[in-house]
């Protein structure tokens, strides 16, 4: 299946018919129904299984993360996240030389009727850099992560307001998301799907999931992340580990083990540049960033991202927080708890005392990244936060940040 990058810089969405070739349609459905089944067992605590709930259970939504209850007889559910209209696609449109699932989900219906969530971007202040330099970079250097809904039956939850995920809320979605986060935006376009169709998005756009209702969905929900593109994703963790690998073929294993190899290589390349900055060796960080982030527009962004790792991996080493059970560790410093093991690995690189001079680097980035007389921008995510929304640190690139740790210990 072929696709037009261009047309999802141009729009931040793509509908693609069949995305599920139609031979496969009926079969699918059927394993994904006996994985929904299993789930709601293991959610009612009727089942054991051998691999912890990956996530939460929402009323409004429930969403079965694939990597927690899939065996062999339901591998094909993981399989089609690996096939060409999926990966291969998310790849052309990444533009990169590899891939790979970051999360693998069903969406289905909630038991009650639960009405609208609100508009959103999917952008956390406090976790990611502020959204106009998320936007630049990808429009720059192609996107880093792109996100899809497949639906198995006609689904028409998803709106978008097509270009927004090339710039800021305007004046007038400012204030119609203070007075009303649920009510249809002006220019938002309702998704229409059919069963076996698929839309591929860039998730920085404003969507809407504009009716959690009791109607029959089963929505397969997938995300992308490039390796060796032009820019450092944002969303860089994997909702799975390798151990669920051993109920899938052993072509499928192969090209996970691929995926945990190339994010093992990555924090790698990131230790290096923390350690090259504990040195204070510009020469060794400019190679390492660059090697990151190939693309010379941008390359700031990247070092935001990296300074909110620098801060999760310092937090991980306060006592309080290290002798914490995983779930609540999680928790504790804005991550997955399905996801903890690759932080928890980088954290391991580090003592203590490294982690705090390194924090000590990334200081006055990090206060140039804070307003505390902003207020809170609609259609973020997240808690109140004292991070900029919007807009990067003004005339503060990569120079001068690195001739800031001449300011530090």
């Amino acid at each position: 299946m072929q696709v037009n990058p261009q047309q999802l810089l141009d729009d931040g969405f793509i509908i693609l018919p069949q995305v599920v070739p139609p031979e496969q349609l009926d079969s699918l459905r059927a394993t994904y129904e006996t994985i929904v089944e299993r789930q709601h067992r293991i959610w009612a605590g009727e089942l054991d299984w051998d691999v912890p709930v990956a996530m939460d259970y929402k009323p409004k939504q429930p969403r079965v993360v694939l990597s927690a209850v899939v065996d062999a007889a339901t591998a094909d559910t993981v399989d089609f996240s690996l096939h060409d209209h999926t990966l291969g696609v998310s790849r052309q449109l990444m533009q990169a030389p590899d891939a790979a699932p970051v999360g693998m989900f069903l969406m289905s219906n909630p038991a009650t009727d639960h009405g609208p969530d609100p508009w959103h971007r999917d952008v956390v202040p406090d976790r990611l850099a502020p959204l106009r330099g998320l936007q630049a970079d990808m429009l720059a250097n192609a996107p880093g992560y792109v996100q899809w809904n497949i639906p198995l039956y006609d689904d028409d939850v998803l709106w978008v307001v097509p270009g927004s995920h090339r710039r800021a809320n305007t004046a007038e979605e400012e204030r119609l998301l203070t007075e009303n986060a649920r009510a249809p935006l002006p220019g938002g376009v309702q998704v229409r799907l059919k069963a076996g169709d698929g839309v591929v998005y860039s998730n920085l756009i404003l969507h809407w999931p504009s009716d959690y209702s009791t109607k029959l969905r089963r929505t397969i929900h997938l995300g992308y992340r490039s390796f060796g593109g032009a820019l450092y994703p944002y969303d860089t963790h994997f909702y799975w580990d390798l151990g669920f690998t051993k109920h899938l073929s052993p072509a499928s294993r192969a090209q996970f083990e691929r995926f945990a190899q190339l994010g093992a290589q990555e924090r790698d390349r990131i230790e290096t540049l923390f350690r090259a900055m504990l040195a204070k060796d510009a020469a060794t960080f400019r190679e390492t960033l660059a090697l990151l982030h190939p693309g010379e527009t941008g390359r700031m962004v990247a070092v935001v991202l990296l300074s909110k790792k620098a801060a999760q991996i310092r937090a991980l080493k306060r006592p309080e927080i290290a002798s914490l059970p995983r779930n609540d560790r999680a928790v504790a410093v804005g991550d997955q708890r399905v996801s903890l093991y690759l932080l928890e690995d980088l954290a391991g690189r580090f003592s203590p005392e490294e982690t705090e001079l390194l924090w000590q680097r990334f200081a006055p980035l990090d206060a140039r990244l804070q307003d505390a007389t902003a207020h809170p921008t609609p259609g973020f995510q997240g808690n109140e936060s004292r991070y900029v929304s919007n807009e990067m640190p003004a005339n503060f690139g990569v120079d001068d940040f690195i001739t800031g740790w001449d300011e530090s210990a």
